[in-house]
């Protein structure tokens, strides 16, 4: 069988993203099981007291901004998004932390969250959520690596370009990644969004 990468080569998670590997193709090169389907994640049922504020400060502001660069899409759809995560659930954001696990699994996360469980944030760069996945896919599985020892037995990632979201799903336990079917977009499924991201910060394992 062919492999995907090079033995002796460096890869990092950026490099997936510019290679355009399939995330199943990725997934099995780790050794992991891979399927697309729908994840029906679920949701927080508390009470969120910033979305309506956040979601219309959003609104508010789109017109006279132009969302045509990274920088742009992070500070303006993104960063509201991580300061209300940090109000519901005390989490620790590390916005481009460095991980190596291996020569083939190491880079910067965009945002890596704690809060008691583990969250990846992937920034899909030049709106292509495809093989934004293919990134998010590398760096769960270098997650379920590094978390060697931690009792937690599933990961969750999202990848976003800053307007679409997607998620994905990683057992421990039998090394099997679920890619979501769903899509959500930032102003139209705000609730459902902030309640899944909720959610999967403090959740059970």
């Amino acid at each position: 069988m062919t492999k995907l990468l090079h033995p002796d080569e460096a890869y990092t998670f950026s490099r997936y993203f510019e290679l355009k590997i399939e995330a199943k193709d990725l997934a099995k090169e780790f050794g992991y099981s891979f399927e697309r389907k729908w994840l029906k994640l679920p949701k927080y049922t508390g009470e969120l007291d910033c979305n309506q504020k956040t979601q219309a400060q959003i609104e508010e502001v789109l017109p006279y901004v132009s969302l045509t660069n990274e920088t742009a899409r992070r500070e303006i759809l993104v960063s509201p998004i991580m300061s209300d995560l940090i109000h519901y659930t005390k989490a620790k954001v590390r916005i481009e932390y460095a991980m190596k696990v291996t020569e083939h699994l190491q880079g910067v996360l965009d945002y890596f969250i704690k809060s008691p469980r583990f969250l990846i944030i992937a920034f899909a760069k030049g709106d292509n959520i495809d093989f934004g996945m293919t990134q998010l896919i590398a760096e769960l599985i270098a997650l379920d690596h590094w978390l060697e020892d931690s009792p937690q037995t599933n990961l969750i990632g999202a990848v976003t370009t800053g307007k679409i979201w997607e998620f994905a799903t990683l057992s421990r336990t039998s090394k099997h990644i679920e890619q979501g079917l769903e899509n959500f977009h930032f102003l139209n499924n705000f609730e459902t969004l902030m309640r899944i991201l909720v959610q999967s910060l403090i959740g059970e394992n």
